[in-house]
């Protein structure tokens, strides 16, 4: 198999080190200066609805002026200021502004409920707020977290305020505190520095590659680290141009694509699924004889371009290609959660370059990436450049608990010692929670998260994620989540459960006949049952017909699933 060696995809930097920065790693400020100074004419973000374009020069300029009337408000250095809306370039504009006037970013999602989001405000000691201007009123009605709140849509791109210094930022410095935790309990805020950003910035570019004449597309939520790095941060460290996206819906997704001439499309493994399915169906409709000569044609493209490394798939494909809006698109890049082997192969196929990648928000999050010269469709990728990886107690698959180390690395939880020291050793390694292994040349690959782990009454380590794989390219479901139920409580026995909610087309297609439609899901389980091992078998099926919850990436949340309908 082949194998890449590391791009120093920062060594530019060595030009502006001692003038512009010191160090190792520029600030976030510094940063964006840098890429200003190389690239003040290239378009820096992209919004529609309304038509928003700026340059670099622009972008800047309006992060000094937020800036200013930030101090002016009486923001000093190290004050807490959340940006909580939907996608767009004020919000980025908002985020920056902050960091730049010397304040701590905390980005929280939008989704969250009032009283969740002042929630997250007073544990964080936030003291300023953009947001929505629909919520602006809502949120500290009463006045009790004193909070100076601003509206995205309205107050970003007028704000101003006098002349004056901004305080001496170094890569210390923290920068922005994430929230990965769900409502309850004590919150986990992820407190990342300017030198963990920036450092995972250009390691992950010491395994892919971007350019000036890129333009990527961020259609899933800012508020995630995953986004705001891999879109980004990315994109601006390289001088390429950010489309934020608003609505998580096909058909504006298409048109987005489109219109902002996207070159690399990021996105959730959710998406990239129901892409490729509705793709082959509608080439399955042409007729047996059309759909086994694509699918013939696309293993060989497959084969041309993994073996001899020539992509002859994208004039082959071409006109498939262009169904999907990905007439522009030279890289597609999946990340948020696990991405079944097939879909990875079959983009690659069509001709399009396609990645993805592994990583956590306590990482900054990009820890691994699957090169695009030598990619392994089972794993997510090697380790990036000057980070180290382990196995803790592997079992006899080579299979344990990945630890992590490296300048991406976060400095703990906010004011909450107790998890930050579960995590996160003395000397610097990262319980990453996942569990996995490593092949001979370095390249990861996962098989579960070990709090969702199930164990059998045979002893078997059964990690839904695993189970779930299989039914993510099935047309007729739209959400499953699998956990454990106790079959027999004398015993303690522990047998697999899938929740599945049947897709809406699924539904019309039976004409909400419910004993019809289960029973279609349940020969779909059967199916698949029959191709795995008797231990990974889901033994009862529960149809539901309101959507599971899910996280800001479109993840299942499992913890609220096995609340509902677990037994444990």
């Amino acid at each position: 198999m082949k194998t890449v060696g590391y791009r120093n995809a920062w060594a530019f930097l060595d030009e502006y080190r001692g003038k512009e920065f010191e160090g190792e790693w520029p600030t976030v400020p510094q940063l964006l200066h840098i890429s200003t100074m190389r690239f003040p004419d290239n378009l820096c973000f992209r919004a529609f609805n309304p038509d928003v374009q700026l340059t670099y020069t622009e972008v800047e300029a309006a992060v000094f002026r937020i800036a200013r009337a930030l101090v002016s408000d009486g923001f000093k250095k190290g004050d807490k200021i959340a940006v909580s809306g939907h996608n767009s370039a004020e919000w980025a504009l908002a985020y920056f502004s902050i960091i730049k006037m010397g304040g701590i970013v905390v980005p929280l999602d939008p989704t969250l409920k009032d009283n969740e989001i002042e929630r997250f405000i007073s544990f964080g000691d936030v003291s300023g707020l953009f947001i929505d201007s629909e919520r602006l009123e809502r949120i500290d009605a009463d006045g009790a977290l004193g909070l100076r709140k601003y509206s995205i849509e309205e107050d970003v791109m007028r704000m101003d305020g006098p002349e004056c210094a901004f305080p001496v930022l170094t890569g210390e410095d923290i920068a922005a505190i994430l929230f990965t935790s769900g409502t309850t309990g004590t919150p986990k805020g992820v407190m990342l520095n300017h030198n963990n950003l920036v450092s995972d910035c250009f390691m992950s570019q010491s395994i892919i590659v971007f350019f000036p004449t890129d333009v990527i597309y961020a259609i899933l939520p800012l508020h995630h680290s995953y986004t705001m790095m891999a879109v980004v941060y990315n994109a601006i460290s390289s001088g390429g141009a950010v489309v934020f996206g608003k609505k998580l819906a096909m058909s504006h997704i298409f048109q987005e694509l489109r219109d902002g001439k996207v070159t690399i499309f990021m996105a959730v493994p959710m998406l990239f699924n129901k892409m490729i399915s509705s793709l082959m169906s509608g080439v399955r409709k042409k007729g047996i004889v059309v759909y086994g000569v694509i699918k013939a044609l696309m293993g060989i493209s497959g084969f041309v371009k993994n073996r001899l490394g020539k992509n002859i798939g994208k004039k082959l494909f071409g006109f498939l290609l262009e169904k999907l809006s990905f007439e522009n698109v030279r890289l597609c890049i999946s990340g948020g959660g696990p991405l079944p082997a097939s879909t990875f192969r079959m983009f690659n196929e069509l001709g399009l370059d396609f990645v993805q990648g592994y990583g956590l928000t306590e990482a900054s999050p990009i820890t691994h990436v699957n090169p695009v010269e030598a990619f392994r469709t089972e794993s997510v990728g090697k380790q990036l450049f000057g980070e180290e990886v382990k196995i803790v107690d592997p079992d006899s698959d080579g299979n344990g608990l990945i630890f992590i180390k490296g300048p991406m690395v976060m400095q703990g939880y906010y004011k909450n010692r107790e998890a930050t020291e579960e995590v996160l050793s003395s000397d610097g390694w990262l319980n990453t929670g996942d569990v996995g292994h490593l092949d001979s040349d370095g390249y990861l690959y996962l098989t579960g998260r070990k709090k969702n782990v199930i164990v059998t009454d045979g002893g078997k380590n059964v990690f839904p994620e695993e189970v779930e794989d299989p039914f993510q390219l099935y047309d007729d479901i739209e959400q499953i989540c699998v956990i454990g139920y106790i079959s027999d409580k004398a015993l303690k026995k522990e047998e697999l459960m899938a929740i599945i909610l049947p897709s809406k087309s699924c539904i019309e297609r039976f004409a909400d006949d419910r004993t019809r439609i289960e029973a279609h899901i349940n020969s779909i389980v059967d199916s698949v049952n029959r191709d795995v091992p008797s231990y990974k078998r889901i033994t009862r099926v529960e149809v539901v017909y309101e959507s599971l919850p899910l996280t800001g990436t479109k993840k299942v949340k499992r913890g609220e699933v096995i609340e509902k309908y677990g037994n444990k």
